[in-house]
Order: structure tokens, then sequence, then C-alpha cells
């Protein structure tokens, strides 16, 4: 696939500032630094005054443009990313259930019909998932526009639609995150906060990669993890060396 470049979000097309070039400049673009190591670097160089997130940026050898290629899968970070997700469930045969589970919005068609009209996107809402039971998918297809681009929209690829309400709502509090490539065949995903002790990051992204490595199309010939990115918010990108597990 040639020499391709993973972006560590999307900063490659903003003016970098003087810390962030200061940073880059003390990283071997080169080298493939050991987990450990890139860890340490994005510690030890942090600059900003907020809890900035870990974040790791896969290339994958998927044919994005092949249906049967596609990845798109969960996995249970066992320290969570270190942000708080707000979940409404759209169901009108679980509502106790999801209340009970601590979902933060419980509705049916009401919840569509504010989809609709946009209220439901207002700022203090801040839903960040949306789960639904089976019933209700047909409803939902009328505003999978709106909540396809949004990446709202249930599926039940990522068990997003589900009959298991109080197993799934705990799951998504606890760490749950639903990953997918992006239409140039990049992975990407939040792993915990510059914040977390090393060895919790360490194990979140072990994890992460163990499960990208389980999602690896049937059809899909050769090696699956075509490289690997880390890097803070505001920091820049290390590469990492990985090796199947």
């Amino acid at each position: 696939m040639g020499d391709q470049k993973i972006v560590c979000t999307t900063r490659n097309n903003m003016k970098r500032g003087k810390k962030y070039v200061a940073i880059a400049q003390k990283i071997d673009h080169k080298k493939k630094y050991s987990l450990a190591e890139a860890i340490k670097i994005i510690k030890e160089n942090r600059f900003a005054s907020f809890d900035e997130t870990v974040e790791i940026h896969i290339k994958t050898n998927v044919d994005f443009k092949k249906g049967d290629q596609q990845i798109r899968s969960t996995v249970n970070l066992p320290f969570g990313t270190g942000k708080t997700k707000k979940i409404a469930v759209i169901t009108s045969t679980k509502v106790e259930e999801a209340k009970k589970a601590g979902a933060d919005l419980v509705g049916g068609e009401e919840i569509l019909e504010k989809i609709k009209s946009g209220k439901f996107f207002d700022s203090q809402n801040g839903i960040n998932v949306l789960v639904a039971t089976p019933e209700m998918m047909p409803k939902l297809a009328s505003v999978a526009k709106i909540l396809g681009p949004k990446g709202l929209m249930p599926n039940p690829k990522t068990e997003t639609v589900t009959l298991k309400i109080k197993e799934t709502v705990e799951a998504l509090k606890k760490g749950k995150a639903a990953f997918k490539n992006d239409n140039s065949g990049n992975i990407h995903q939040a792993v915990g906060k510059i914040s977390f002790e090393d060895e919790k990051l360490a194990k979140n992204i072990e994890v992460f990669l163990a499960e990208i490595e389980k999602s690896k199309p049937t059809s899909l010939k050769g090696k699956l993890i075509f490289g690997i990115s880390l890097c803070s918010t505001m920091g820049a990108g290390i590469k990492i060396d990985w090796e199947k597990k």
C-alpha cells in the first residue's frame, strides 16, 4: 500500500503552535517506539492546561470500498476512556429497565420527534450514544440520515440495537466503545486520559489492538494493521511498534 501516513487527528490542516512544533522535533518520525516509550514521551511533553485524551490512530490494509472488508465492532476498555458517556435509550418495551440501568434519557417516539426537529441536539442534551430496542428500528429509519453522519445511529454490529438494555447501558458507562474504519481505512479511538497511570493506558491500548485483530475481515489477505500512531489531544503523533500478540 506504499508509504502511507497515519494522521493523528485533523490537526494536520491547522497551523501548529510553537509548543507543538517543539515536541514534534523531539520525536524521531522514522522510528517505531515501544508502547511504554510512546506513553512516556506523551506524558513528559504534555503542555495543555486540561486533561488531554490519549488517542490511537490505526492504518489498516482494508479496502474500504469493499463491503465485506468493513471493520465495525465494540471493545470493553478495562479502564474506560475517561470520558463520561451520556446514553439515550429509544424503546417502547424496556423503559423501566433502561431507567434503572442508569440511562440518561429514555423514551420512544417523542425522542424521534425531537431528533427530527433538531431539538435533540441542543447543547444541554449532550447525548453521545443512542441505544434502541429492535421494535423501534423501523421507526428509526426515518431519522437515519440525521443520526448516521453524527455517528449516533444504533446498529446491531455495535450492539446498540439490543434487548439486553441493562447489560448494554452498564457496559457503555464502564467503558465499552464502538469503533469502525473511516472512508480511508483508518480507525481512530480514544483510549484514556493523559492522567491515567502508564499501566492502565497500556492495558487499554493492548486490549483495543487485540480486538482490532479479532475484527479482521475474512476476505482480507495478509496483515490487517499497516501502521499505528499514538498521541494526546494537543500532542504530536508517535509511531508504535506493534506485532500481533
